[in-house]
């Protein structure tokens, strides 16, 4: 009965954090008792519990409730502790099997995009990506993926540095057509591939970002050209944006961050 009582007790306060958290200037006791039918007292047990281990304070002037710093606390920790790789995994095997295609997870670094993982598909294809190795970001899906949300001074940076060497016939190389195509990118939230980096093959990616709401990976789904046609290029754009989104997800990030 004890250990019931407990649980109850748990269950109660998880409800209070909850409705408390909805409400950017705070709760008093009488608006929560109200809310979860318990009777005040109750509630104000488990709010000055859970005000002496720093999840929750109260307003001296106004008496009402809010969430505390330990919240900001764990949920930091817990950011920390994310691995991109591990958190990316499932949804990377979910579009390989949907798609039968290859499948990369590209990381930004230094004003080049660093395989981190590869999904090789059931097709047949081959491509000089492999795991651990870098590529430019310029003819790439994911390089432009990436690029177009970064800031325009960054931007303009990696251009002076690296330029926009040529690797296939279609590789642009003008750099304000290079930058109208980020703007593109940008616009309708993936970057396309079109043989810009390796004859034969074309690939769509997205942008993945993390839970500050900055760009720090790209996903993408490659393919020859026989089979990413243009038809199956626009089937893919609603899925490769969603799986981005949904490994952004994973990572804190809130879509409302970037809108803001």
């Amino acid at each position: 009965m004890e250990r019931e009582n407990m649980v109850k007790s748990v269950s109660r306060a998880l409800d209070i954090i909850q409705i408390v958290s909805s409400k950017k200037d705070g709760l008093g006791v009488t608006e929560i008792s109200k809310q979860i039918d318990i009777n005040k007292s109750s509630v104000y047990r488990i709010l000055s519990t859970l005000v002496k281990y720093g999840y929750m304070e109260q307003d001296e002037d106004t008496g009402r409730y809010k969430l505390g710093y330990k919240f900001l606390e764990i949920s930091s920790k817990k950011l920390e502790s994310i691995d991109l790789r591990v958190e990316a995994k499932p949804f990377l095997r979910e579009l390989e099997k949907e798609t039968n295609e290859v499948i990369h997870l590209v990381v930004y670094d230094q004003g080049e995009v660093v395989y981190i993982e590869k999904l090789e598909g059931t097709e047949t294809l081959r491509m000089h990506s492999k795991v651990g190795k870098r590529a430019p970001m310029h003819c790439t899906s994911v390089g432009k993926a990436i690029l177009a949300y970064l800031p325009s001074s960054e931007v303009l940076e990696i251009l002076d540095r690296k330029g926009l060497p040529v690797h296939t016939d279609k590789t642009i190389t003008d750099r304000n057509t290079f930058l109208e195509e980020l703007v593109k990118v940008r616009q309708r939230g993936y970057a396309l591939d079109l043989e810009e980096n390796e004859y034969g093959i074309r690939c769509i990616a997205a942008p993945i970002f993390d839970h500050l709401g900055k760009v720090i990976a790209a996903v993408s789904i490659s393919g020859p050209t026989i089979r990413m046609t243009n038809e199956r290029l626009a089937q893919l754009q609603e899925r490769i944006l969603q799986i981005g989104k949904q490994i952004s997800a994973r990572l804190g990030y809130m879509e409302e961050i970037l809108n803001s």
